[in-house]
């Protein structure tokens, strides 16, 4: 089994290869091969089968054509630009978010060996009046671009699959906290920061109100549900290739109220609260009342608690004194 992660130098995409490379399997088989592959070298991991790194462009096609082989049986295509810098720069977006997945699908259709490919899109394909609850086969209704762009990725994997140039799944990913690192340009990703920073000593800033709800997964469950999305039966997926990955709805003031349970009320004082309109307004657009029934029934699972993200976070990712 050789597996390309594309996106491999991010946070999911170095979760992912962790994993695998601790597992040693995938479908049933031996892993022989994985290639992580990023616009900038990735890190690597160790692993008992060779692990490749390679820096891939996927907004030029003929850097997609080197990293993507026809000895490749598994393409994990995690990698984009995130909400608000695909809101602000718009051709970032669609080079990279649209025309990349487009480029990736026609490189598999060239090589015609028909690799099954995972695809990360995002609840933020919903929004504006579509009527809740909201699932697979709900109207995709996005509110920005960066969701328009995934929204595109989606029907692309759908129709790639339908002619059988590929084998595609494709997941909506909730929100993923508590994320590791340090914050990025998405529009979420306060909902890490107000977490993981108060976790690790520093204060933090919250743009929106405590009632604010959201849908959320942890990086931890998140691979998890990854690993069996690339384990499921085409016949299983049918016709319709898009799941929304399971995940859990909770307000602000709710997950904070998680966070000090598991580790001291003190940490809820290094947040400040400051309201910033602009983010407010690409986050509102996301609907929160979302069902994940069809992947639940296929073994896809969410956290039970945020409790769960909070400790998960401490065990996995909080940086050693």
């Amino acid at each position: 089994m050789n597996i390309l992660i594309i996106g491999g130098g991010g946070v999911v995409g170095q979760k992912l290869a962790m994993k695998l490379a601790a597992t040693g399997t995938l479908r049933g088989q031996p892993i022989t091969r994985m290639t992580l592959a990023d616009i900038n070298s990735p890190a690597t991991v160790d692993a008992a089968f060779p692990v490749d790194t390679a820096i891939c462009d996927i907004a030029d096609a003929s850097s997609v054509a080197q990293a993507v082989t026809a000895d490749i049986d598994v393409i994990y295509l995690l990698a984009a630009i995130v909400s608000a810098h695909a809101e602000e720069d718009f051709d970032a977006g669609m080079n990279i978010n649209m025309f990349g997945t487009y480029h990736v699908l026609e490189r598999c259709r060239a090589l015609g060996t028909k690799p099954i490919v995972v695809f990360t899109s995002s609840i933020a394909i919903y929004g504006g009046e579509i009527p809740d609850p909201l699932g697979e086969h709900s109207y995709p209704n996005p509110q920005t671009s960066y969701g328009g762009q995934k929204a595109v990725g989606e029907i692309l994997i759908n129709d790639y699959s339908r002619k059988g140039f590929v084998d595609g799944r494709a997941f909506r990913l909730p929100t993923i906290s508590v994320r590791p690192g340090k914050p990025n340009r998405a529009a979420s990703s306060f909902m890490s920061s107000i977490f993981r920073e108060p976790l690790n000593g520093a204060e933090a800033v919250c743009p929106v109100a405590p009632d604010f709800l959201h849908y959320y997964l942890s990086p931890r469950k998140c691979i998890e549900n990854l690993i069996k999305g690339a384990q499921l039966d085409a016949a299983d997926l049918g016709m319709n290739r898009v799941l929304q990955m399971p995940g859990r709805m909770w307000s602000i003031a709710q997950m904070i109220d998680a966070m000090t349970a598991v580790a001291g009320d003190d940490l809820a004082k290094l947040i400040r609260w400051d309201a910033q309109n602009d983010i407010k307004r690409i986050v509102s657009g996301w609907k929160f009342d979302i069902h994940a029934d069809r992947a639940i029934s296929l073994g896809l699972t969410a956290d039970d608690s945020f409790e769960d993200n909070i400790r998960y976070y401490l065990e996995d990712d909080k940086p050693a004194l």
